[in-house]
Protein backbone atom coordinates (compact mmCIF):
# COMPACT_ATOMS: atom_id res chain seq x y z
CA UNK A 1 0.00 0.00 0.00
CA UNK A 2 3.01 2.31 0.36
CA UNK A 3 3.14 2.42 -3.45
CA UNK A 4 -0.26 4.14 -3.56
CA UNK A 5 0.89 6.74 -1.04
CA UNK A 6 4.05 7.34 -3.07
CA UNK A 7 1.95 7.60 -6.23
CA UNK A 8 -0.29 10.29 -4.75
CA UNK A 9 2.76 12.17 -3.45
CA UNK A 10 4.29 11.97 -6.92
CA UNK A 11 1.10 13.28 -8.55
CA UNK A 12 0.99 16.09 -5.97
CA UNK A 13 4.61 17.09 -6.62
CA UNK A 14 4.02 16.74 -10.34
CA UNK A 15 0.98 19.00 -10.09
CA UNK A 16 3.18 21.74 -8.63
CA UNK A 17 5.67 21.22 -11.46
CA UNK A 18 2.76 21.41 -13.90
CA UNK A 19 1.57 24.77 -12.55
CA UNK A 20 5.11 26.16 -12.81
CA UNK A 21 5.59 24.60 -16.26
CA UNK A 22 2.47 26.38 -17.51
CA UNK A 23 4.34 29.65 -17.11
CA UNK A 24 7.29 28.35 -19.11
CA UNK A 25 5.19 26.83 -21.87
CA UNK A 26 2.94 29.90 -22.28
CA UNK A 27 5.86 32.33 -22.51
CA UNK A 28 7.71 30.13 -24.96
CA UNK A 29 4.63 29.29 -27.01
CA UNK A 30 3.57 32.92 -27.37
CA UNK A 31 6.76 35.01 -27.06
CA UNK A 32 9.26 32.31 -28.14
CA UNK A 33 11.37 33.11 -25.05
CA UNK A 34 12.77 30.85 -22.34
CA UNK A 35 12.25 32.73 -19.09
CA UNK A 36 14.79 31.03 -16.82
CA UNK A 37 14.05 33.64 -14.13
CA UNK A 38 10.66 31.98 -13.66
CA UNK A 39 11.97 29.77 -10.85
CA UNK A 40 13.15 32.81 -8.92
CA UNK A 41 9.69 34.37 -9.16
CA UNK A 42 8.56 31.29 -7.21
CA UNK A 43 11.16 32.07 -4.56
CA UNK A 44 10.02 35.71 -4.38
CA UNK A 45 6.42 34.55 -4.01
CA UNK A 46 7.43 32.24 -1.17
CA UNK A 47 9.19 35.03 0.71
CA UNK A 48 6.31 37.45 0.20
CA UNK A 49 3.76 34.95 1.52
CA UNK A 50 6.05 34.00 4.42
CA UNK A 51 6.67 37.64 5.36
CA UNK A 52 3.01 38.63 5.36
CA UNK A 53 2.01 35.55 7.36
CA UNK A 54 4.84 35.45 9.90
CA UNK A 55 5.84 39.09 10.30
CA UNK A 56 2.54 40.89 9.74
CA UNK A 57 0.27 38.10 10.96
CA UNK A 58 -2.06 38.05 7.96
CA UNK A 59 -4.15 34.99 7.18
CA UNK A 60 -2.78 32.59 4.52
CA UNK A 61 -5.53 33.60 2.07
CA UNK A 62 -4.63 37.30 2.17
CA UNK A 63 -0.91 36.52 2.15
CA UNK A 64 -1.33 34.37 -0.98
CA UNK A 65 -3.41 37.05 -2.70
CA UNK A 66 -0.72 39.65 -1.99
CA UNK A 67 1.90 37.20 -3.24
CA UNK A 68 -0.04 36.68 -6.47
CA UNK A 69 -0.40 40.45 -7.02
CA UNK A 70 3.28 41.22 -6.34
CA UNK A 71 4.53 38.30 -8.46
CA UNK A 72 2.24 39.39 -11.29
CA UNK A 73 3.68 42.92 -11.14
CA UNK A 74 7.18 41.44 -10.96
CA UNK A 75 6.57 39.35 -14.06
CA UNK A 76 5.27 42.36 -16.00
CA UNK A 77 8.27 44.44 -14.85
CA UNK A 78 10.76 41.73 -15.89
CA UNK A 79 9.17 41.49 -19.33
CA UNK A 80 9.08 45.26 -19.80
CA UNK A 81 12.67 45.97 -18.67
CA UNK A 82 14.60 42.83 -19.59
CA UNK A 83 12.81 41.06 -22.44
CA UNK A 84 10.85 43.64 -24.41
CA UNK A 85 14.00 45.39 -25.76
CA UNK A 86 15.20 41.97 -26.98
CA UNK A 87 12.04 41.11 -28.91
CA UNK A 88 13.98 40.94 -32.20
CA UNK A 89 17.31 39.89 -30.70
CA UNK A 90 18.95 36.46 -31.22
CA UNK A 91 17.77 33.71 -28.87
CA UNK A 92 21.20 33.53 -27.24
CA UNK A 93 20.91 37.15 -26.09
CA UNK A 94 17.52 36.42 -24.53
CA UNK A 95 18.88 33.31 -22.80
CA UNK A 96 21.84 35.20 -21.30
CA UNK A 97 19.51 37.99 -20.16
CA UNK A 98 17.20 35.45 -18.50
CA UNK A 99 20.11 33.96 -16.58
CA UNK A 100 21.18 37.47 -15.55
CA UNK A 101 17.67 38.30 -14.30
CA UNK A 102 17.67 35.04 -12.33
CA UNK A 103 20.91 35.87 -10.53
CA UNK A 104 19.74 39.45 -9.96
CA UNK A 105 16.56 38.26 -8.21
CA UNK A 106 18.50 35.77 -6.10
CA UNK A 107 21.04 38.35 -4.95
CA UNK A 108 18.37 40.99 -4.36
CA UNK A 109 16.50 38.52 -2.16
CA UNK A 110 19.77 37.74 -0.40
CA UNK A 111 20.24 41.43 0.45
CA UNK A 112 16.65 41.83 1.65
CA UNK A 113 16.01 38.55 3.48
CA UNK A 114 19.53 37.36 4.32
CA UNK A 115 21.21 34.00 3.74
CA UNK A 116 19.52 32.00 6.49
CA UNK A 117 16.68 29.71 5.48
CA UNK A 118 13.16 29.96 6.87
CA UNK A 119 10.66 27.32 7.89
CA UNK A 120 7.53 27.90 5.84
CA UNK A 121 4.22 27.17 7.57
CA UNK A 122 1.70 25.23 5.51
CA UNK A 123 -1.14 27.29 4.08
CA UNK A 124 -3.27 24.19 3.45
CA UNK A 125 -6.01 23.81 6.11
CA UNK A 126 -6.90 20.27 5.02
CA UNK A 127 -5.64 17.43 7.23
CA UNK A 128 -4.06 14.22 5.95
CA UNK A 129 -6.49 11.41 5.22
CA UNK A 130 -5.92 7.68 5.67
CA UNK A 131 -7.51 4.87 3.69
CA UNK A 132 -7.47 1.06 3.59
CA UNK A 133 -7.41 0.77 7.36
CA UNK A 134 -4.63 3.30 7.81
CA UNK A 135 -2.29 1.64 5.30
CA UNK A 136 -2.60 4.45 2.76
CA UNK A 137 -1.98 8.03 3.87
CA UNK A 138 -2.53 11.05 1.61
CA UNK A 139 -1.38 14.44 2.80
CA UNK A 140 -3.68 17.45 2.92
CA UNK A 141 -1.33 19.23 0.51
CA UNK A 142 -1.84 16.45 -2.06
CA UNK A 143 -5.62 16.52 -1.61
CA UNK A 144 -5.63 20.25 -2.44
CA UNK A 145 -2.82 20.46 -5.00
CA UNK A 146 -4.06 17.78 -7.43
CA UNK A 147 -7.60 19.12 -8.03
CA UNK A 148 -6.32 22.72 -8.01
CA UNK A 149 -3.88 21.85 -10.80
CA UNK A 150 -6.72 20.38 -12.87
CA UNK A 151 -8.90 23.45 -12.27
CA UNK A 152 -6.07 25.80 -13.31
CA UNK A 153 -5.30 23.85 -16.48
CA UNK A 154 -8.94 23.63 -17.56
CA UNK A 155 -9.57 27.31 -16.76
CA UNK A 156 -6.46 28.39 -18.64
CA UNK A 157 -7.40 26.29 -21.67
CA UNK A 158 -10.92 27.77 -21.74
CA UNK A 159 -9.50 31.28 -21.31
CA UNK A 160 -7.11 30.91 -24.25
CA UNK A 161 -9.66 29.31 -26.57
CA UNK A 162 -12.73 31.40 -25.73
CA UNK A 163 -11.61 34.88 -24.65
CA UNK A 164 -10.54 37.72 -26.93
CA UNK A 165 -7.20 38.00 -25.12
CA UNK A 166 -6.67 34.25 -25.42
CA UNK A 167 -7.37 34.29 -29.16
CA UNK A 168 -4.90 37.15 -29.41
CA UNK A 169 -2.33 34.94 -27.68
CA UNK A 170 -2.93 32.19 -30.24
CA UNK A 171 -2.51 34.71 -33.06
CA UNK A 172 0.75 36.06 -31.62
CA UNK A 173 2.04 32.51 -31.15
CA UNK A 174 1.33 31.73 -34.82
CA UNK A 175 2.71 34.92 -36.39
CA UNK A 176 3.46 38.19 -34.60
CA UNK A 177 3.51 40.30 -37.76
CA UNK A 178 0.22 38.89 -39.02
CA UNK A 179 -1.29 39.40 -35.55
CA UNK A 180 -0.36 43.10 -35.71
CA UNK A 181 -2.11 43.41 -39.07
CA UNK A 182 -5.21 41.84 -37.51
CA UNK A 183 -5.26 44.50 -34.79
CA UNK A 184 -3.71 42.47 -31.95
CA UNK A 185 -1.60 44.46 -29.48
CA UNK A 186 1.46 42.20 -29.36
CA UNK A 187 3.21 44.03 -26.50
CA UNK A 188 0.09 43.90 -24.32
CA UNK A 189 -0.51 40.24 -25.15
CA UNK A 190 3.02 39.20 -24.21
CA UNK A 191 2.83 41.27 -21.00
CA UNK A 192 -0.42 39.49 -20.05
CA UNK A 193 1.29 36.15 -20.74
CA UNK A 194 4.11 37.00 -18.33
CA UNK A 195 1.55 38.23 -15.78
CA UNK A 196 -0.41 34.95 -15.89
CA UNK A 197 2.75 32.86 -15.66
CA UNK A 198 4.03 34.85 -12.67
CA UNK A 199 0.66 34.63 -10.90
CA UNK A 200 0.75 30.85 -11.35
CA UNK A 201 4.30 30.86 -9.94
CA UNK A 202 2.99 32.51 -6.76
CA UNK A 203 0.28 29.85 -6.41
CA UNK A 204 2.85 27.12 -7.01
CA UNK A 205 5.15 28.61 -4.36
CA UNK A 206 2.39 28.46 -1.73
CA UNK A 207 1.70 24.80 -2.57
CA UNK A 208 5.32 23.74 -2.88
CA UNK A 209 6.61 25.39 0.29
CA UNK A 210 3.66 24.03 2.24
CA UNK A 211 5.01 20.54 1.47
CA UNK A 212 8.75 21.26 1.34
CA UNK A 213 8.99 23.87 4.07
CA UNK A 214 12.61 25.00 3.69
CA UNK A 215 12.63 28.48 2.14
CA UNK A 216 15.83 30.21 1.02
CA UNK A 217 16.98 32.55 -1.74
CA UNK A 218 17.89 29.59 -3.97
CA UNK A 219 14.74 27.56 -3.28
CA UNK A 220 13.22 28.35 -6.66
CA UNK A 221 16.21 27.32 -8.78
CA UNK A 222 15.80 23.53 -8.92
CA UNK A 223 11.97 23.51 -9.06
CA UNK A 224 12.24 26.01 -11.90
CA UNK A 225 14.64 23.77 -13.81
CA UNK A 226 12.48 20.69 -13.20
CA UNK A 227 9.37 22.56 -14.32
CA UNK A 228 11.20 23.53 -17.50
CA UNK A 229 12.09 19.86 -17.95
CA UNK A 230 8.40 19.03 -17.44
CA UNK A 231 7.42 21.56 -20.12
CA UNK A 232 9.93 20.06 -22.56
CA UNK A 233 8.92 16.55 -21.53
CA UNK A 234 5.26 17.20 -22.30
CA UNK A 235 5.93 19.30 -25.38
CA UNK A 236 6.83 22.92 -24.77
CA UNK A 237 4.09 25.24 -25.98
CA UNK A 238 1.34 22.76 -25.09
CA UNK A 239 -0.76 23.45 -21.97
CA UNK A 240 -2.00 19.83 -21.61
CA UNK A 241 1.56 18.72 -22.31
CA UNK A 242 2.85 20.85 -19.41
CA UNK A 243 0.40 19.16 -17.05
CA UNK A 244 1.16 15.64 -18.27
CA UNK A 245 4.90 16.27 -18.27
CA UNK A 246 4.81 17.69 -14.74
CA UNK A 247 2.80 14.81 -13.31
CA UNK A 248 4.95 12.16 -15.00
CA UNK A 249 8.07 13.94 -13.77
CA UNK A 250 6.76 14.12 -10.20
CA UNK A 251 5.84 10.42 -10.16
CA UNK A 252 9.27 9.43 -11.51
CA UNK A 253 11.03 11.58 -8.90
CA UNK A 254 9.06 10.28 -5.91
CA UNK A 255 9.26 6.61 -6.97
CA UNK A 256 12.98 7.00 -7.65
CA UNK A 257 13.49 8.39 -4.16
CA UNK A 258 11.45 5.60 -2.60
CA UNK A 259 12.71 2.56 -4.50
CA UNK A 260 16.10 3.47 -5.98
CA UNK A 261 17.99 6.31 -4.31
CA UNK A 262 17.07 9.74 -2.99
CA UNK A 263 20.48 11.00 -4.12
CA UNK A 264 20.01 9.73 -7.68
CA UNK A 265 16.38 10.80 -8.15
CA UNK A 266 17.27 14.03 -9.95
CA UNK A 267 19.70 12.21 -12.24
CA UNK A 268 17.02 9.65 -13.08
CA UNK A 269 14.56 12.43 -13.94
CA UNK A 270 16.98 14.00 -16.41
CA UNK A 271 17.92 10.59 -17.82
CA UNK A 272 14.28 9.86 -18.59
CA UNK A 273 14.01 13.26 -20.28
CA UNK A 274 16.99 12.44 -22.50
CA UNK A 275 15.47 9.09 -23.47
CA UNK A 276 12.09 10.69 -24.29
CA UNK A 277 13.69 13.40 -26.41
CA UNK A 278 15.73 10.81 -28.29
CA UNK A 279 12.56 8.87 -29.10
CA UNK A 280 10.23 11.89 -29.58
CA UNK A 281 12.17 15.18 -29.78
CA UNK A 282 9.01 17.31 -29.67
CA UNK A 283 7.92 15.84 -26.32
CA UNK A 284 4.84 13.80 -25.48
CA UNK A 285 2.26 16.22 -26.93
CA UNK A 286 4.51 18.45 -29.01
CA UNK A 287 3.94 18.82 -32.73
CA UNK A 288 6.45 19.17 -35.51
CA UNK A 289 6.42 22.60 -37.12
CA UNK A 290 7.30 22.72 -40.80
CA UNK A 291 8.90 25.95 -41.90
CA UNK A 292 8.59 27.13 -45.47
CA UNK A 293 11.80 28.34 -47.06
Amino acid sequence: MNFISYLFNGISLGSVYSIIALGYTMVYGIAKMLNFAHGDVIMVGGFVIFTFMSTLGLSPVFAILIGIILCTLLGITIERIAYKPLRRAPSLAVLITAIGVSYFLQNLALLIFGAESRSFSSVIPVKAQTFAGGKVSISGEALVTIPLCIIIMVSLTIFIRKSKVGRGMIAVAEDKDAAVLMGVNVNKTIAITFAIGSALAAIASALMFSTYTNLSTTSGAMPGIKAFVAAVFGGIGSIPGAMIGGIVLGIIEILSRAYISSQLSDAIVFLVLIIVLLVKPTGIMGKKIQEKV
